[in-house]
């Protein structure tokens, strides 16, 4: 605001006195409602908070915010057509013990949201704002979806992962009920805020099932499905059904492609049962079939496979009666 004009000032010495502290209330009022919010820390920097939301429906609210910057901004409307950047939900383990993995996710160039540790009562430690994008996915793929850091948010839980075996072969240790007993609140609360589709919420395999192997085969993805949380789990009777047709007449690669691209996974059209097949069917079975990750393209695997990208026809899912019947299409603007 400009300071007031003299003739001003010496308007107000000639008011009388109840009158001059009249103006001055007003004066106050005035400067008040020009005054902005400090200038605050950018979004994901220590101590940032998001500018004000706006009441629903765009209601005015009459909050003054300045950027960090500076900038003046009106935020009395906001607009109806909006959602969360955050499509994708990533579940990792670090392998390293929890010392060394927050020295790696804090000090080098690869970082999650958060991090669950292994002690006794577990901690949930913040490493990235979810404002900001962490550097856990890589080049990631899931739907069409790539480069899946700019999506998502990132959980790493301290975990070994696996030891070798008297066989030399990786035994994947459990994970303790004390860390899914802290990783379920987490994960519906990150779920229900940013309006995550259960389908979304996946593991570090999956969306690069050619090199990554977390959280592995021990994770308790049927849990997650049981609480609501993930999709429903592949019918039982469904799947012994189809299990029996598939033995008797086994699908080929083709079959197995367009079906695991359905799913999610990204994988050449084209091709044999060659290592990229083999690694995207190991990655499937470690969720949903984890007595026998082996990577082998079996009825059994194929029968969930099918149970899972062929829903139903019924009252909610129309026109879903094929085998690779498309998802119908979604509205504009929706994701």
């Amino acid at each position: 605001m400009k300071p007031a004009h003299p003739l001003h000032a010496g308007a107000r010495l000639r008011l009388p006195v109840l009158a001059r502290w009249a103006a001055l209330l007003v004066l106050a009022a005035v400067l008040g409602g020009c005054a902005s919010v400090p200038p605050a820390a950018a979004p994901g920097a220590p101590g940032a908070t998001a500018p004000p939301t706006p009441a629903a429906g765009g209601a005015p609210v009459n909050v003054p915010y300045t950027t960090p910057g500076g900038v003046p901004i009106d935020i009395s409307r906001t607009a109806r057509g909006q959602d969360s950047r955050v499509m994708f939900l990533i579940l990792h383990y670090t392998v390293l013990d929890l010392p060394e993995s927050i020295r790696v996710l804090t000090e080098q160039q690869v970082s999650s949201h958060y991090l669950i540790s292994d002690e006794a009562s577990p901690r949930i430690m913040r490493l990235v704002d979810e404002y900001r994008r962490a550097w856990h996915a890589g080049r990631s793929s899931w739907q069409g979806n790539r480069m899946l850091n700019a999506s998502s948010i990132g959980i790493e839980i301290v975990h070994p992962g696996a030891k070798i075996g008297p066989n030399g072969e990786r035994e994947y240790l459990p994970f303790p009920k004390s860390q899914i007993d802290a990783l379920i609140p987490l994960v519906k609360d990150i779920v229900a805020r940013h309006q995550i589709r259960p389908d979304r919420i996946l593991g570090h395999n999956e969306i690069q099932p050619q090199t990554k192997q977390d959280p592995g085969p021990t994770f308790p993805w049927k849990l997650l499905a049981d609480l609501g949380i993930t999709p429903p789990w592949p019918d039982a009777a469904r799947v012994a059904a189809q299990r029996a047709v598939f033995e008797a007449a086994p699908p080929d690669a083709a079959w197995w492609r367009r079906s695991f691209t359905q799913h999610g996974y990204e994988l050449n059209a084209s091709g044999g049962f060659d290592e990229e097949l083999k690694n995207v069917t190991a990655t499937f079975q470690m969720r949903y079939r984890q007595a026998n990750y082996s990577g082998q393209p079996d009825a059994e695997t194929a029968a969930l496979l099918h149970v899972l990208v062929t829903p139903l026809a019924g009252p909610n899912t129309p026109g879903a009666a094929g085998p690779m019947a498309s998802p119908a299409p979604r509205p504009a603007g929706t994701r």
